[in-house]
């Protein structure tokens, strides 16, 4: 009678990863975080000194809030169409995109290479073209004499 042949469990037919290769990954992990937090920690003030998110210059009060940027404006293809706020865009208006300022809010905007000023309403978001700070409707930008360049230097000042 011949026997069965049982195989044995210690000498299976799958290949065995070496155990050295996770502690490899481990390792190139942990080196890869040490350094980026060594070399971002050595140049933290050079790295931060000119960088700033939009929120936080909209987060100081209305009463001293103030800045200088650059204005653009929009008209005839979003006429119609709804704001930010819920209103339907009126071209002519005096109302203006802002990105953190509150809807609603009304702001003073002063062309600085002409020195005209209007009052305009916040109803909408934008401009989400970069170097922008605010889009004025083609009412606003009219009294300010901007709708030739396109582009105007502004102070915007909160009410």
């Amino acid at each position: 009678m011949r026997q069965r042949q049982i195989p044995d469990s210690s000498s299976s037919s799958r290949e065995r990863r070496p155990r050295g290769a996770g502690f490899v990954w481990v390792a190139a992990i942990a080196l890869t975080a040490y350094l980026g937090t060594a070399v971002a920690s050595g140049n933290r003030e050079r790295l931060w000194e000119n960088f700033s998110l939009p929120e936080d210059g909209a987060a100081a009060d209305s009463g001293t809030f103030r800045t200088t940027g650059r204005a653009s404006w929009y008209g005839p293809q979003f006429d119609g169409n709804p704001t930010a706020s819920g209103e339907t865009f009126d071209m002519n208006a005096l109302t203006a995109a802002h990105r953190t300022l509150p809807l609603g809010s009304r702001v003073l905007v002063h062309n600085l290479e002409n020195d005209q000023r209007v009052v305009v309403k916040i109803n909408d978001r934008g401009p989400y073209v970069h170097g922008r700070d605010i889009d004025l409707s083609y009412g606003a930008a009219r009294q300010l004499g901007m709708v030739p360049n396109g582009l105007a230097r502004v102070e915007i000042t909160p009410l």
